[in-house]
């Protein structure tokens, strides 16, 4: 009797942890089913909150997993301190290990930093792979470690985007709000790397995202306010030019500045042609890349051990005086070979930050020259500093908007606009006209034969998933049935029935209606075969519920179907909730 009250018990608990189950699952669907659509706006803000906090939290992993060690190696000075012989052997053997590394693993397991991140985002559908995330986690921590000549930033882009991916498949999220999820764990990253959440932001919109919209906007802000918050909380801002002098020393200075864009278009287009260059050699083994590229860093490292590291001491160096022209001139050169080499060999560093580095010292020297040749005399070389740094980093990423942000938050004073303009916009496009027409992003990929597709259409289709444009109103029935039985059918007002043949199959209900209906004014009162009377019959195939519109348009052009039956799985069993067909994708284009 004790037993029998015991499996009794057992029982209910067991119902009632189903229950509770089922209700989390539903609770679950719902969810999912409302992020499908393109306003859901108050779900994708929560989400980017925690993609936000994930995102901030990983680059603060990734910043001490590289400071505690170089804390250690180098008891707290920099690169330079190092005696020659070191600056040459500890880039050198990094590069070793990272070659060693990458030569270890399958060739899609190498791909890491920002063109990957486009590359998963526009081909992908957003979803980054575990195994990517944990190469450039160690990769780019070792290429900090050893002092190669490449930033952090890069890596926490991609870190950023691949936790916040991981989240977003890992609770099944629709296809078209993982895409925005991606933009959050962008934004977080690089807020949480600069400090600088408004550039965060447009630089997760601008050269991530592509596009500009509300719905996107609001959870990126989001991500980027989180991450600049968890970054304040553990880390001190490492660059900043609060209480820069802004005045210029004339207008007749203006002219001086738009050529000064012109010398970083120049270095700009130096920049992206060596890493292409480099890129190019695809038959040479990524260890043999790898070695070469860290002997080249660290020859250069024994007379200028400057461009060891991040590089942010230098910058604030060449707007202080302490560096001479002819030193400046001579370290945007080396700065140039040294990180493009790196960069285009597959090194898992970054060049954000390399690239504002080159800009600075390119800024000091005009900043210098203006100061000895002007005759009305120039502006302060720290201004020149930083404009030369917005401006190099809008050329060579395609990121105008985003860097002249950059350079606001950095420096605190909104005067600083009205120069940096004038630069960037003649940096940007003799750039573009000479060089590279949509920055080294995007030429990378196109150098390796993975040219991303970012026209209107695709932008607009991939911001909604199937689930918000299908018709749940359909009914599974046979092929062949008795009219009343047919008639019973209709009564659920269903829009597509979908009847049990070899074929699969589906066809618009209404034409039964008006077969019944011309049944009934003859006096047919026999069976109804589906396949044989007058319809409109569509051939089907399956899609995914976290399937985005351009993914079910691509499905319907490459002609595998006519109409498309959207699916989940449930309890390991393959459930119908809709049909989608192409006129339902055109309305919500058009």
């Amino acid at each position: 009797m004790v037993n029998a009250d015991k499996d009794q018990n057992d029982d209910n608990s067991g119902d009632k942890t189903g229950r509770w189950r089922d209700g989390l699952g539903a609770h679950a669907d719902s969810f999912r089913h409302r992020l499908a659509h393109i306003d859901a706006l108050p779900q994708m803000t929560l989400l980017g909150l925690l993609a936000g906090a994930l995102a901030a939290g990983l680059m603060v992993l990734f910043r001490l997993a590289i400071d505690t060690p170089l804390v250690a190696l180098l008891g707290g000075a920099d690169f330079e301190s190092l005696a020659p012989h070191w600056r040459l052997l500890l880039p050198l053997a990094g590069a070793v290990l990272i070659g060693l590394m990458l030569q270890a693993l399958p060739e899609p397991q190498r791909q890491v930093s920002v063109p990957h991140v486009l590359s998963r985002l526009h081909g992908f559908q957003g979803r980054l792979p575990a195994a990517n995330i944990a190469v450039q986690f160690i990769g780019g921590s070792l290429a900090q470690i050893s002092g190669q000549s490449m930033g952090r930033e890069g890596p926490a882009v991609h870190l950023g985007a691949g936790i916040a991916s991981q989240l977003g498949q890992w609770l099944k999220l629709p296809n078209n709000s993982l895409r925005i999820l991606v933009g959050c764990g962008v934004a977080a990253a690089i807020s949480a790397a600069f400090t600088t959440p408004i550039a965060g932001v447009i630089f997760a919109m601008e050269v991530v995202l592509m596009e500009y919209t509300i719905s996107g906007f609001i959870p990126v802000i989001m991500a980027s306010v989180v991450g600049t918050g968890i970054s304040k909380a553990v880390f001190e801002q490492s660059l900043h030019f609060a209480g820069i002098d802004s005045q210029l020393g004339s207008l007749w200075e203006l002219p001086y500045i738009a050529l000064g864009g012109v010398a970083v278009a120049l270095a700009a287009g130096a920049f992206i042609k060596i890493h292409l260059w480099v890129l190019s050699l695809k038959r040479w083994p990524i260890l043999l890349k790898a070695t070469l590229a860290g002997l080249i860093t660290g020859l250069l490292a024994m007379q200028w051990p400057q461009i060891m590291g991040n590089g942010y001491d230098t910058v604030l160096a060449s707007g202080s005086g302490e560096l001479g022209l002819i030193f400046l001139v001579s370290l945007v050169v080396v700065k140039i070979i040294a990180t493009s080499v790196s960069s285009g060999a597959g090194l898992t560093g970054g060049i954000i930050g390399p690239i504002l580095v080159i800009g600075a010292c390119l800024g000091g020297a005009l900043g210098q020259l203006g100061a000895h040749y002007s005759p009305t005399g120039s502006a302060s070389v720290e201004l020149y500093v930083l404009l030369g740094a917005t401006a190099m980093m809008a050329a060579v990423l395609n990121a105008p908007l985003a860097a002249l942000l950059a350079v606001l938050e950095l420096s605190h004073n909104p005067d600083i606009i009205f120069p940096a303009m004038l630069m960037i916009v003649s940096a940007c496009v003799i750039t573009r006209l000479w060089f590279c027409d949509d920055g080294i992003f995007h030429a990378h990929l196109r150098q390796i034969g993975d040219d991303i597709d970012h026209t209107p259409s695709r932008q607009v289709l991939s911001r909604a998933g199937v689930r918000s444009v299908m018709s749940s109103r359909y009914q599974r029935c046979a092929s062949v049935m008795p009219i009343a039985k047919a008639e019973q059918l209709l009564k659920y007002k269903p829009q597509w029935l979908l009847p049990d043949t070899e074929q699969a199959l589906v066809m618009n209900a209404a034409d039964l209606s008006r077969h019944l209906n011309e049944a009934k004014e003859e006096g047919d009162d026999n069976e109804v075969d589906l396949l044989a009377i007058p319809a409109q019959r569509l051939q089907t195939a399956n899609i995914d519920q976290s399937s985005s519109l351009f993914e079910a348009k691509r499905q319907l052009d490459r002609g595998e179907a006519e109409a498309l039956v959207v699916t989940k799985q449930n309890r390991q069993q393959t459930v119908t909730i809709g049909i989608i067909t192409r006129d339902d994708i055109s309305n919500f284009y058009g």
